[in-house]
């Protein structure tokens, strides 16, 4: 299984990239109590996740995209890491792990020394996932309308 998953960085924008962002929304959209509207909250644009202060990462399994995430530049050595999901079929295979230790990767060669982020309480899954990686729950660092619990990691 492991040589039939592949990470790499692509634009935003890119079809792979469109395709998982959609697939994300839509998934927030039927899980988040109030719904999901990509356009009201933070980081509504794509821009920000470019080189060379950010990156998106796209995750395919055969050759399929799976998955995604994203890091935009938060402070000169923070990055914020935004947009990652994996495809409900993939789940239980250890795959977001993987994205998430290729997203430090990239955070910590870019020159990040912390990765933050934010999730919905409705996602319990990825809040133990970045628990068990090593992420420390902190106080509200950003006013994101769907977000009930706040995440750092120092690299």
């Amino acid at each position: 299984m492991a040589h039939d998953f592949t990470i790499h960085e692509e634009p935003a924008t890119s079809a792979a990239a469109q395709y998982c962002l959609g697939e994300y929304y839509r998934e927030l959209a039927g899980r988040f109590d109030e719904g999901f509207d990509p356009g009201l909250s933070l980081v509504p644009s794509l821009d920000e996740f470019a080189p060379p202060r950010g990156t998106f990462l796209v995750a395919r399994l055969r050759g399929d995209p799976i998955g995604c995430g994203g890091l935009k530049p938060m402070a000169p050595d923070a990055a914020y890491l935004k947009r990652m999901w994996i495809a409900p079929e993939a789940r239980g295979l250890g795959l977001a792990r993987r994205l998430l230790a290729a997203l430090e990767d990239r955070a910590e060669a870019i020159g990040y020394r912390v990765v933050r982020l934010e999730t919905n309480q409705a996602l319990a899954e990825a809040q133990q996932l970045y628990r068990s990686s090593g992420y420390a729950e902190v106080a509200p660092f950003n006013d994101e309308r769907y977000a009930h619990h706040w995440f750092e990691k120092a690299l």
